[in-house]
């Protein structure tokens, strides 16, 4: 695990000191937080929104739960900033059934949602409201916000994914980018509540070495299957063949495994075995029918 990750979700001893030192300023940061948010008024945008995010820093899992909701709408369109992209502004990665864009313009996570949803819009945009806009005028019927809690002057239904950790406070002592406002209304998403997950493996091999981008790439080890060795990259890392070819040298793996978000920054990769870690959702009848309720009631 790296230290940040450590510090944020397990933190040592000596990590827990330092994050006392900081609580000054976590009390600090998370009043500027709270009076933004009581300062933003809520708009609507012309079409309805979903917003499905965490409070805190790092990985959720939110990704598989967009893909999963974004499967219940004939025309969806999924918003979101574009982490790691190499390209700034509003790019349409994928309008209806075409992709418009590279991965290195769209990022890894807008590109994986341009592949896996063969009906979905997909917008990146740093001010999501422009994208939000663009949207309405493709003829979109709703918008999945991809981590959109924070962005309060947006009208939406918020659905928070919980994030198990041992630090409470805000950052910098802490994870936490907000606060569960007590006077926002949110919908809060358990595991094993909310949604199910479950994972298979495509393309085994015997010696399998995990390669992976992801953020907190440890919540992976309940999922995986025997590997050799785990060799993590920074969140949203850009792999090089080069740089794959000589783990599989070094290591003599017969396959690496990896995500669909890190395969969608491979496939144009030749002559590498990829084996695939593939996770699928199950989400709670009851919220999809939530969600639903939202977006027909939003229409009217």
């Amino acid at each position: 695990m790296l230290w940040g990750e450590r510090y944020f979700y397990n933190p040592s001893l000596s990590q827990k000191i330092l994050s006392l030192l900081l609580l000054p300023l976590s009390w600090i940061y998370c009043l500027g937080a709270y009076v933004r948010y009581r300062r933003s008024v809520p708009k609507s945008l012309g079409i309805p929104v979903v917003s499905i995010g965490n409070l805190t820093l790092g990985g959720s899992g939110k990704t598989p739960v967009v893909i999963e909701l974004a499967k219940h709408f004939e025309k969806p369109a999924i918003v979101l900033r574009g982490y790691g992209r190499q390209s700034r502004g509003m790019v349409v990665v994928k309008y209806k059934s075409t992709i418009l864009c590279d991965v290195i313009r769209s990022g890894d996570e807008a590109m994986l949602y341009a592949e896996y949803l063969e009906n979905a819009t997909v917008i990146v945009s740093e001010i999501r409201e422009r994208g939000i806009a663009e949207a309405a005028s493709m003829g979109c019927e709703v918008v999945l916000l991809d981590d959109g809690y924070g962005k309060h002057s947006i009208e939406k239904l918020d659905l928070v994914i919980a994030v198990p950790t041992t630090n409470p406070y805000c950052l910098p002592a802490g994870p936490y980018r907000e606060r569960l406002w007590s006077s926002k209304e949110a919908i809060v998403l358990m595991e094993k509540v909310a949604f199910q997950r479950s994972v298979s493996i495509k393309n085994p091999t015997e010696k399998m070495v995990l390669v992976t981008a992801i953020a907190r790439p440890e919540r992976l080890d309940p999922y995986l299957p025997e590997v050799s060795e785990k060799i993590y990259f920074e969140d949203h890392h850009f792999f090089t063949q080069g740089e794959l070819e000589m783990i599989v040298e070094r290591t003599g793996a017969t396959s690496l495994l990896v995500t669909s978000k890190d395969l969608v920054k491979m496939s144009t990769y030749k002559k590498l075995n990829l084996s695939i870690l593939e996770l699928s959702i199950t989400l709670d009848e009851a919220l999809i029918t939530t969600v639903k309720d939202y977006v027909n009631a939003a229409k009217n």
